[in-house]
């Protein structure tokens, strides 16, 4: 919450739109099924759908906190943009939605059209019906850009001490908005900041690309307080917060309307190290682990049912097969202004291919518009079951016709209390790391039992199409590796010459620069020889790992769907620093981890 949208890889042209008249076809020939938007999964994520209900029972009994920091007001620069070859005068709030264009200049977004297009539609309404601007194609940003770049060039110019200063500067205006005080323990706020306006990026082909997000007000935000607890301070002069709350049922201490999509919500919650955060994390993974004593009959259940002759049976089986072993997200219908993201419950005719005998290949955009290509080889009766599903529908129709993520919901919770698509990612990701680490890792070196634990992370986000594109420093960084590894190898070398001289008790000559070099027992260079190939080995061990893992993002499975307790337990058993698996941020994360017995397994 708080932040821009970070670009993520994505796939292009992916699912193929029907023609005009194919949709309408569609429209006639699909059935009139309301679904229900559903939140988002996690109760912590950036945007939900709707505010979170009581979820439960009451979470705290007294909370304070100081609200949320705005960003500061917008600073006209007085550069003045060109229209048709001329400079022209901007109003203040017309040259900051014009700069948030300009500064974009090098980015892939600032050519594309939709991006273009939603931009250019909300500043014109900015500029007014009778300014001077009618064409993007006569607009010049030229010299905001570049006014631009000189501002980042005089920050990057600025001395250790000055950026020091201005750090601490910040750090003083933004500390009592970092704590909240809960049932008499301060806590960490995970994030407090107010986003700034600017133009949506979205993620992937996002219809709403471009659009100017608005400055949020106090006028905008809802508080959740505990009840005598004293009222935030509204930190702008003549403004007001929109309403305060005291809802000890929920656990947001601010909230807002998503100012692109006004039916979704921005939320200020505590911190991830926090104490409610953790029991949070702990009763998700103990939800996941029960599903163990549920798996067998709810697998034997899904396959009794391909052969039921009721096709929303079918559906529902084989959509609950794919669910369990691809681990594909359940989907939710997407509006016509939303991207055209699907989950299993939402694939079309297109996005899912049969391949004879028995082999599945899925072609579609998945969550934040990451590409799932995947080709599979299902059970004979899941695959008969889906070449019926496609009979005599044209492309662009539902895979699932006659079922939608309600129906599946419901039916998920009937073969398990709580039981949804997202327990099933989290069982099969926590499960998939258990059994490799307890399979794979053998006494050996510090390196070796990482590499192990490495491969077991790569499976389980292959399992979760958690995928990143291949860093722009990747192919520099391999280099400089190899450029190493050569070195050490030259000096081993040499090193190995100068040993059998030693041996022999003959000088060992001259160094590169042609001084004669120091005498050395042959022990001594045995231990040089030795440093060296241990260096050379982990050298090789990083580079392997490298380009193993440069399209494969780690990261997420780490924080939303492997429980702690088996890394914290492997870490115990294996003698390894928890500090080689957990960064900083995960260790305060999964502080209730810690203590796991050695012997714990999912």
């Amino acid at each position: 919450m708080g932040e821009s949208s970070k670009g993520k890889p994505s796939a292009k042209n992916v699912v193929k739109k029907s023609p005009a008249s194919t949709k309408k076809n569609i429209k006639k020939m699909k059935r009139k099924v309301k679904t229900k938007k559903t939140m988002k999964n996690s109760q912590f994520s950036k945007t939900m759908k709707v505010p979170p209900g009581s979820g439960g029972g009451q979470k705290w009994t007294t909370l304070e906190h100081n609200g949320v920091i705005f960003p500061p007001p917008y600073k006209p620069h007085g550069v003045k943009m060109l229209y048709n070859g001329q400079p022209v005068d901007l109003t203040p709030e017309q040259e900051e939605v014009a700069t948030m264009f300009a500064v974009m200049k090098d980015t892939e977004y600032a050519t594309m059209q939709t991006f273009i297009d939603n931009f250019f539609t909300d500043w014109r309404k900015i500029l007014g019906k009778n300014h001077i601007i009618k064409k993007f194609e006569l607009c010049d940003f030229t010299p905001i850009y570049e006014w631009h770049l000189r501002e980042k060039e005089k920050k990057k110019q600025m001395t250790s001490e000055e950026k020091k200063a201005l750090r601490e500067e910040k750090l003083k205006q933004e500390d009592k908005y970092m704590w909240a005080v809960v049932n008499g323990v301060k806590e960490k706020v995970g994030n407090f900041r107010v986003e700034p306006p600017g133009l949506f990026r979205g993620r992937g082909k996002h219809p709403k690309m471009g659009k100017l997000k608005r400055r949020i007000k106090p006028s905008d935000i809802t508080i959740n307080i505990g009840r005598g607890a004293p009222v935030p301070e509204c930190p702008i002069p003549g403004e007001s917060w929109k309403e305060i709350k005291h809802d000890n049922t929920v656990t947001w201490l601010a909230f807002w309307n998503d100012p692109i999509s006004q039916k979704d919500f921005k939320y200020v919650f505590l911190a991830a190290s926090s104490s409610l955060k953790g029991q949070s994390d702990k009763e998700k993974y103990e939800k996941s682990r029960k599903l163990k004593d549920h798996i067998q009959n709810i697998r034997d259940n899904y396959t009794k049912d391909f052969r039921s002759k009721d096709e929303t049976k079918r559906q529902i089986a084989v959509a609950t097969y794919l669910i369990d072993k691809l681990a594909l997200r359940a989907g939710n219908e997407k509006d016509d202004d939303e991207a055209e993201t699907v989950g299993c419950c939402t694939l079309k005719i297109d996005n899912v291919t049969c391949l004879p005998p028995n082999k599945i290949q899925f072609d579609f955009l998945g969550k934040d518009s990451i590409r799932y290509f995947n080709t599979v080889e299902v059970e004979e009766l899941v695959y008969k079951a889906i070449e019926g599903f496609h009979r005599g529908k044209p492309p662009g129709y539902d895979l699932f016709d006659k079922l939608d993520t309600t129906r599946l919901n419901a039916h998920l919770k009937d073969l398990m209390p709580g039981l949804t698509a997202k327990v099933f990612r989290t069982y099969n990701a926590s499960i998939t790391l258990d059994d490799i680490l307890h399979k794979e890792t053998e006494d050996g070196t510090l390196l070796e039992k990482i590499a192990v634990y490495q491969r077991a992370n790569k499976e389980v986000a292959i399992i979760c199409n958690h995928q990143r594109s291949v860093s722009k420093s990747h192919e520099s960084q391999m280099t400089r590796l190899n450029e190493k590894i050569d070195d050490l190898k030259a000096q081993r070398d040499e090193l190995k010459v100068d040993l059998g001289k030693a041996k022999k008790g003959k000088p060992l000559g001259n160094d590169k620069d042609g001084k004669p070099k120091k005498n050395s027992p042959p022990e001594q260079i045995e231990k040089k020889i030795a440093a060296i190939e241990t260096k050379i080995e982990k050298m090789e061990m990083d580079k392997k790992i490298k380009e193993d893992l440069k399209t494969v993002a780690l990261g997420t499975s780490k924080i939303n769907y492997l429980d702690p307790r088996i890394t914290v337990a492997w870490c115990k058993r294996h003698e390894v620093p928890i500090e080689k698996i957990f960064n900083k941020s995960l260790l305060a994360k999964f502080g209730w981890a810690m203590d796991v017995d050695p012997e714990f397994r999912f």
